[in-house]
């Protein structure tokens, strides 16, 4: 069989690893459909996974510009070409889907389509996708169609790998979604707890305050700067634990935006001057573009909250096709060896699972009086 410039055995194994390397639903999608259209070199290739409302809930393509997807418009609906591959689980090989009787049309910004390869994604007897081709790259003499029965045979090996992929990744969302459930309502309890004995705290000495103020004003006053230390320590908890509990839209701002504005805030919100530069960061998977934020913000955590730093410095850059992640401080430092005999971690243990459970790296260092420097590095995808 030939299929374009990446063709044989190799190219195969290598997009079908390529297929399994990711966790991600998103990024399974859009590695089948690349891949797809790379083996079978075709001009264009999608990949939809269909909702329960005649529609997609998920659509990616491969082959249009992000700006011509934007002018295309809404997601397709579950018809014509589509509805047969979903509804009659069969593949499709047209010579001009545009002559088929079933075809209903296209926004005008769409491609012109011409040859199509289309075939059903399936888990068992569950359709679960979607996948097609269109315009291959070849001469063709008119009314012939330039994909082949070899090109549907190999298609269909991908099919197979995607189910699998797909299946995969799905699983892993669903069990990532469940860890988070629990942590959010491990930090709940904590927050609870914490709250709930800052303001008991904050009561007992108001009421002590209240009753000094006539009869021993000077120590009403200590009274009083207490209830605004411990508001200020009860504020620290709120922020610390809405970070947690609220994570930033990374699909729709990125990482980059992101980090930016949270050390925006933090800067406001701090005495410490809180800056970030982000240099040449490409798009990477979501779980190391998460990992790479929860990092960030424990180590802005306790570079703001326990270091005493006057600058802290957050910096990304581009290493290769991954990331590198730094957090840098002039405050107190301390000796990691000597944090860790004593059985205080601040948060290093975590960091370092966020840190390997994406493929990355992390390392510290510190020293006493000489600030600390935390790094992440990740490999992309």
């Amino acid at each position: 069989m030939s299929h374009g410039p990446r063709s044989g055995l190799a190219a195969v194994s290598s997009a079908l690893l390529a297929m399994s390397r990711h966790l991600e639903v998103r990024d399974v999608l859009k590695t089948i459909v690349a891949s797809a259209r790379e083996l079978l070199d075709a001009q264009y290739a999608a990949l939809g996974v269909p909702d329960d409302h005649g529609g997609f809930a998920q659509f990616v393509v491969d082959g249009v510009s992000e700006e011509q997807w934007k002018a295309i418009g809404p997601l397709p609906r579950q018809h014509g070409i589509l509805a047969a591959m979903l509804h009659e689980a069969r593949a499709e090989r047209l010579a001009d889907v545009r002559k088929d009787p079933r075809f209903e049309g296209w926004p005008s910004a769409h491609p012109d389509l011409v040859d199509f390869l289309g075939l059903p994604i399936r888990d068992g007897d569950e359709v679960i996708g979607a996948l097609f081709l269109a315009n291959k790259n070849c001469p063709k003499s008119e009314g012939s169609c330039g994909f082949t029965e070899d090109d549907e045979e190999l298609l269909g090996i991908l099919a197979q790998h995607a189910a699998i992929a797909l299946t995969n990744a799905r699983l892993y969302e669903r069990s990532r979604e469940l860890t988070i459930a629990e942590e959010r309502s491990r930090l709940a309890h904590e927050l609870h707890d914490a709250v709930s004995q800052k303001l008991f705290s904050l009561r007992l000495t108001a009421q002590a305050a209240a009753r000094l103020v006539d009869r021993d004003p000077s120590r009403a006053k200590g009274e009083l700067q207490q209830v605004a230390a411990l508001a200020a320590e009860a504020a620290d908890e709120l922020r610390a634990a809405v970070v947690e509990l609220r994570p930033a839209a990374l699909d729709e701002d990125g990482l980059v935006a992101t980090l930016r504005t949270q050390v925006q805030v933090l800067d406001r919100a701090h005495s410490a001057h809180v800056t970030f530069a982000g240099r040449g960061v490409k798009a990477l998977p979501a779980s190391q573009e998460e990992a790479l934020l929860r990092v960030a913000q424990e180590a802005l955590h306790n570079a703001l909250r326990h270091s005493g730093a006057d600058h802290v410095d957050v910096t990304l850059d581009r290493r290769g096709s991954g990331a590198v992640l730094r957090v840098t401080d002039d405050g107190s430092g301390f000796d990691p060896m000597t944090v860790r005999r004593a059985g205080r971690h601040l948060g290093l243990v975590s960091m370092r699972d966020r840190a390997s459970g994406a493929g990355g790296t992390l390392t510290v260092e510190s020293a006493p009086g000489k600030g600390t420097t935390i790094e992440m590095e990740v490999p992309g995808g």
